[in-house]
């Protein structure tokens, strides 16, 4: 039984509110929500294990590995017993964005924009007048990387119905020419009209160094967003090799509504999954080495879910299959001993789903109908974009029903295509039975998407249950 004193968050609202506060504003990237993960399970006493290394028989029966903006983490018995099988969790850890190009800085009329590209699919519209940072990575090139971040220090201005008359009836964003943010002034008019006649560089313009001083200065030029961001890092620019460059709303999470039942945040697609799953992670950490464990789990977040998952941190690739392998060696389990721990297993896929939206409710099913403060969603879909079937059903069920949480069904309206998760991604590598789950929201892919704070407890005590063997 979990003691409310040592995991607060999995019994109570505003402890779990506080802590998923805390958890996005740490995670404005998924190298950023990687790092985090990985520095809450040290504080449970889980033990980093660098995957460039040999395993062997030794390795940490409470421990993790990182790669790039993906995690493992894994709480393996004593003895594994002969029926046993895995039970693993999976999310992600990325969220629709504004990714910088390379040398990204132009000048526009006056001012430095940053040329961006869209990463996933978000909400074009939410990125506008809103208050944008700078997070990532900067790798130098010695390999090392150092994580980023910057306060609010770019925008995407919306145009003033003044200039645009229809703009309130049917706005449509192009993503190379609007979504622009603004970060900096140019040094002024003379500068301005040096570059529009060509005698200043492109991207660099002339300033006089103070009043009755003729000195030109040249503005920062096009990889000027590189250079402040190594000046923040303490990098000599010349060392940086590349740098995997993000925007984040800056805005920090908030409760509101009647009784402070709702959560206001960026990212809850999907660190709404990852945290509930850490959650209860660290509630078995504190319980004990075994904590009532009938077997291995083992948890992932994996990257790049928002873009398709092909690449060596997303479900489509072999970071899972591979680290699963190299745990069953470390417990002298191999070849058909392998292949039979992982007929055994199942997978729960979570991540988060859709409400019914009050003011849009013709686009959902006309009878399934999941709503905020309803419970943890069972997302189920004929053709195979979620990877529910019946077996893994069964195995989430007697989870809601010993943590005595409510669960919901979630199908799609036939004339509105569901998207997908990592859920049959994983089912395809692994063989594994997988069950698609997750918290409902509203605004999914807004720069500002909500949910109510009871289901995030609610999903996060049926994840401690179904890790337990319920």
């Amino acid at each position: 039984m979990t003691d409310p004193e040592t995991a607060p968050a999995l019994r109570d609202d505003d402890a779990y509110a506080d802590s998923i506060i805390d958890f996005v504003t740490a995670s404005p990237t998924s190298y950023h929500a990687a790092a985090e993960v990985a520095r809450r399970l040290d504080a449970v006493g889980l033990t980093a294990v660098d995957e460039r290394e040999p395993w062997g028989t030794d390795l940490p029966r409470r421990g993790y590995t990182r790669r790039d903006g993906a995690i493992i983490a894994w709480l393996l018995p004593e003895q594994l017993d002969a029926a046993a099988g895995l039970r693993i969790v999976g999310a992600h850890t990325d969220s629709p964005a504004l990714r910088l190009k390379p040398r990204a800085a132009m000048v526009r009329d006056g001012v430095q924009v940053l040329n961006v590209e869209v990463y996933g699919g978000p909400l074009l519209n939410a990125f506008l007048d809103r208050e944008l940072g700078l997070a990532g990575r900067l790798t130098t090139f010695d390999g090392t990387t150092h994580l980023v971040r910057t306060g609010p220090i770019a925008r995407v201005a919306q145009v003033a119905p003044h200039l645009d008359r229809s703009v309130n009836e049917s706005l449509h964003l192009d993503k190379q020419a609007h979504l622009l943010p603004l970060w900096t002034l140019t040094s002024g008019k003379a500068s301005d009209a040096a570059a529009a006649a060509g005698t200043a560089p492109a991207g660099a313009a002339t300033d006089a160094a103070g009043p009755g001083n003729d000195a030109a200065s040249a503005l920062p030029g096009p990889d000027a967003p590189e250079h402040y961001l190594c000046e923040l890092a303490g990098i000599d620019p010349a060392d940086l090799a590349f740098c995997d460059i993000l925007t984040y709303p800056t805005e920090a999470p908030a409760r509101f509504g009647r009784n402070g039942e709702f959560l206001a945040s960026s990212r809850l697609d999907n660190l709404s999954s990852v945290h509930a799953a850490l959650v209860a992670l660290e509630a078995l950490a504190h319980e004990g080495a075994d904590a009532g464990i009938a077997g291995p789990i083992v948890f992932i977040a994996n990257d790049h879910e928002e873009v398709g998952s092909g690449t060596r941190t997303g479900a489509a690739g072999p970071f899972l299959q591979t680290v699963l392998s190299r745990l069953a060696g470390t417990m002298g389990v191999t070849g058909d001993a392998y292949a039979a721990l992982l007929a055994r297993s199942v997978c729960v896929s979570a991540d988060a789903g859709h409400a019914v939206h009050p003011n849009y409710p013709q686009l959902h099913d006309p009878a399934v109908r999941p709503v905020l403060g309803g419970g943890p969603l069972l997302k189920i879909n004929a053709q195979q974009r979620y990877a529910t079937d019946a077996t893994a059903v069964a195995a989430w069920a007697r989870a809601c029903r010993a943590a005595a949480v409510p669960s919901q069904d979630f199908v799609s309206n036939n004339a509105v295509p569901c998207g997908t998760t990592i859920g049959p991604l994983t089912a395809t590598r692994l063989g594994i039975p997988t069950v698609d789950v997750g918290q409902g929201l509203l605004s999914m892919h807004s720069q500002r998407e909500m949910c109510a704070v009871s289901d995030g407890v609610r999903l996060a005590r049926a994840m401690h249950a179904y890790w337990q063997g319920a």
